[in-house]
């Protein structure tokens, strides 16, 4: 495994930094305006976007983007070191056409999309000209067990009848939201596995309603979180994406490199916290000496930076693994990372905000906004606990089939006399 970035790549993240340095940092005040308006997306958005694809600086997210489609076709391994420089401003992917859920519903598309499905949905994503969102998690139910899922599809002649209530939906709030990838129980009688279809659902249908945009950790984002209710929403049959019953399949593509994207993104968050606290250690004072030279704080920055680092390189074999063998191949080291990554990103700004002290807390800073998305991070794509009872079963399953006895390097009790 050689992890060394290639002269492509290397010249990708040049690129991408001076870019970010020069357009994308001086709008965040701009951004937090806008937001605190209203005013979403800012005006100046689309023009900075307009910017990037013309820098070659688009759709850098898919591994099987076409020659005629628009962007530059990269690896998972590849596209790595790129998120993590667009995740040290929360929304400075979508400047690139690089954000999620986006990214990982143009995937599903360039998978499994019919001919009319591609020029009505996915074009105009990989365009930047609309926005869409994933809808799969419910309320009523414990959606870490997806077989759980309970919104129904049901088949009537031409149509499909969709019934049910989704939340914390990424994007639904967003005014270019234009479809959601509806995922639900089209085919109860069969195994648990086989019973669920995914469907694209206009979001202007007659039925459909944005109930709330939901806040985490009381902080609103003007995409939305949100929870959406679909009373009886008829879409034509042609809608259903891929095949019936191949729900849990077509998610399974999407979530190994959406995966990667979020670690990444935290990544770049986490090494932005440890440039914050080394600053604000340097400067400050207190009880006589710099911040820094009290041996706390010293150690929470280096043990910091070894954990950023190891998080770094176990996401980059997770991406190296995806491209060699596929997400199945990798399933064991994608559930790795996404119990490692969001931990990190919660224990490293932690300690940036505690150096920081109470103006940590603030909007002053991005520290409390990071904080708060790390916890998040914990719930999205997957609890903890569910990867980890991945790891743990895989684990056992691994060793007995390994066979040998580890006992027969302890040492033995002496025999009683």
């Amino acid at each position: 495994m050689d992890f060394a970035y290639s002269p492509k790549v290397e010249a990708l993240r040049s690129q991408l930094r001076a870019f970010m340095d020069q357009h994308v940092v001086p709008q965040v005040p701009a951004w937090e305006h806008a937001v605190a308006a209203g005013d979403y997306p800012p005006p100046w958005l689309r023009p900075l976007q307009d910017q990037a694809r013309a820098a070659g600086l688009w759709n850098l997210f898919l591994p099987g983007l076409a020659e005629d489609e628009p962007g530059t076709r990269l690896s998972n391994l590849d596209y790595a070191p790129l998120a993590e420089i667009m995740g040290r401003v929360p929304w400075a992917s979508e400047v690139f056409n690089c954000s999620a859920p986006d990214t990982g519903n143009m995937e599903l598309l360039h998978l499994f999309a019919t001919p009319a499905q591609r020029a009505r949905w996915l074009n105009p994503l990989l365009a930047g000209e609309i926005r869409s969102c994933f809808a799969m998690t419910e309320p009523e139910v414990a959606s870490s067990d997806a077989t759980n899922i309970s919104t129904r599809i049901e088949r009537d002649g031409d149509a499909l009848v969709i019934t049910g209530r989704k939340w914390f939906i990424t994007g639904a709030a967003d005014p270019r939201c234009r479809v959601a990838i509806v995922m639900g129980v089209s085919e109860p009688a069969a195994e648990a596995h086989a019973r669920h279809s995914m469907v694209l659902v206009p979001m202007d249908s007659p039925g459909l309603t944005v109930v709330r945009n939901l806040p985490i950790m009381h902080h609103t984002a003007p995409e939305g979180h949100c929870e959406l209710r679909f009373e009886g929403v008829r879409v034509p049959a042609a809608n259903l994406l891929g095949e019936a019953g191949r729900g849990f399949a077509l998610a399974q593509a999407r979530l190994g490199p959406g995966r990667i994207h979020h670690c990444m993104r935290s990544i770049g968050q986490c090494e932005l916290a440890l440039e914050l606290m080394v600053k604000r250690a340097s400067e400050r004072s207190a009880f006589g000496r710099k911040l820094a030279e009290h041996g706390t704080v010293g150690e929470w920055i280096a043990l910091s930076r070894i954990e950023i680092d190891q998080a770094r390189l176990l996401v980059l074999r997770a991406a190296w693994l995806i491209d060699r063998e596929g997400n199945r191949a990798a399933r064991d080291q994608v559930a790795m990372i996404k119990v490692v990554v969001p931990r990190l990103q919660t224990t490293v700004l932690d300690r940036a905000m505690q150096v920081f002290g109470a103006m940590g807390l603030t909007g002053d800073t991005p520290l409390a906004f990071l904080w708060s998305w790390g916890r998040a991070l914990r719930f999205i794509d997957g609890p903890d606990e569910v990867h980890l009872r991945l790891l743990a079963r895989h684990e056992l399953k691994r060793q007995a089939a390994a066979g040998g006895d580890p006992s027969r390097y302890c040492v033995p009790p002496e025999p009683a006399r």
